[in-house]
């Protein structure tokens, strides 16, 4: 995984709450076996010429900015994959006083793929949204801010998908630091054997 630290690009605005796994990757599309080629499956269902991703505005766009209750439903990390490879480095999600940005699930998949999730509060969601797609946005993980038009909202990231986002550790990675802990408990416990009886 790559470190994240800054990135600016355009943004492309799907302003729809509620907006489940299903959506984002059909279920048919989950029975391949490589982990590579979602990107243009993402929504594969709803494209088209009104579908706003499918705008010429929003073309190059690697920051995805949508309604509240994002990635809802069956967890499945090939949303996340198929968001990463239609190119977009963060996903920005409204964040209201009754609705969560980001579902649990969603929250978690994303953690474990390095997609970096930025709730912002329905105020400051509302004007980076009218800015519309292919405005410039900066992203600032160190100090979790989102530069726009101007303006800079804040948002709010658990410290260790931060830190592991900006290290660029999956899991994978997360467990190797702790490498000569792992080797020195194995050196020292043995095969297990079952006691008899």
């Amino acid at each position: 995984m790559e470190p994240f630290s800054t990135h600016t690009g355009k943004i492309a605005v799907l302003p729809l709450d509620d907006i489940d796994t299903d959506r984002i990757i059909p279920a048919r599309f989950l029975s391949r076996i490589s982990r590579s080629g979602y990107g243009e499956l993402l929504f594969a269902d709803v494209r088209g010429p009104e579908f706003p991703l499918d705008q010429p505005e929003a073309q190059g766009a690697s920051v995805l900015v949508t309604g509240s209750n994002f990635g809802s439903g069956s967890s499945r990390e090939h949303a996340v994959w198929a968001i990463q490879q239609a190119g977009f480095k963060a996903v920005i999600a409204k964040q209201t006083e009754t609705d969560g940005a980001f579902s649990d699930i969603f929250r978690q998949n994303s953690a474990n793929c390095g997609l970096l999730l930025i709730p912002l509060m329905e105020r400051d969601w509302q004007a980076l949204a009218l800015q519309g797609s292919g405005a410039e946005v900066t992203i600032d993980l160190p100090s979790q801010t989102v530069s726009a038009g101007g303006a800079t909202y804040t948002f709010e990231i658990a410290g260790a998908n931060k830190e592991a986002l900006m290290k660029g550790l999956d899991l994978i990675g997360k467990t190797l630091q702790s490498g000569e802990a792992i080797a020195a408990y194995e050196a020292r416990s043995g095969p297990f054997v079952p006691p008899a009886g």
